[in-house]
């Protein structure tokens, strides 16, 4: 019986061992993995901070990939210019964190685009991050991602959102789950950072679920049948 003793005992703890060392590796490969952001930036006449300071922060945090409808020199509508290194109706949202709409006079061209639609919807149906800003929230009220929820938009697109059911706040920057908008450049820095803390909670979330909880069971299934003395 002592013998039967002793193996359990060992056996758990070689269980426990093994399972600490699978959460040290699943920590380590999540803490090592670099989020991945897309920007949606229209072709022609974006607006250049909105495009500019989310960029910038992004960059210190995340890798950040510029898709547009076109591939090279984009200009925005005061002379900035960025390179679009991915075509829209390339992108997977598999393999982003966020999907991130700019805005700009350029940015209706989403408006009512079927790709630009399909990409938001699966976004938050994979419970990823999605961003708009200036009047590209109009393209998330468009494809059907903002009914009932709160949100907010370049002022004079206002009506757009309330006739496809979003619950129009007029702030400068609104935030409804995992669905972040705002009204213009103004809001641009903040934006910026509320979609990243965004992203960052997501993935320590992402990481908890990671984590092994068969401990208990493995603590059970180690004890030694039957009566010990």
């Amino acid at each position: 019986m002592r013998g039967w003793i002793t193996c359990g005992i060992v056996l758990f703890a070689a269980c426990s061992i093994f399972l600490e060392d699978s959460h040290a590796q699943t920590v380590a490969t999540v803490s090592q993995t670099v989020p991945r952001i897309v920007m949606v930036v229209p072709a022609n006449a974006f607006r250049d901070e909105e495009f500019e300071v989310p960029f910038k922060y992004f960059g210190s945090h995340a890798t950040v990939i510029v898709a547009s409808t076109k591939l090279g020199v984009i200009t925005g509508m005061m002379g900035h210019k960025a390179e679009a290194e991915m075509l829209v109706k390339d992108i997977n949202v598999d393999k982003l964190d966020a999907l991130v709409f700019i805005g700009g006079a350029g940015a209706r061209q989403y408006w009512r685009d079927a790709t630009a639609h399909k990409l938001a919807r699966e976004t938050v149906a994979k419970k990823k991050v999605l961003a708009a800003i200036c009047i590209s929230p109009v393209t998330l009220a468009y494809a059907g991602v903002l009914k009932g929820k709160r949100a907010t938009v370049f002022v004079s697109e206002r009506g757009r959102l309330i006739e496809k059911g979003a619950k129009y706040t007029g702030e400068e920057l609104t935030i409804d789950g995992l669905i972040v908008t705002a009204s213009g450049p103004k809001a641009a820095q903040r934006f910026a950072e509320e979609v990243m803390r965004l992203v960052v909670e997501q993935a320590s979330k992402r990481l908890r679920e990671q984590t092994p909880r068969e401990l208990p069971k493995a603590e059970s299934s180690a004890r030694p049948h039957g009566r010990t003395h």
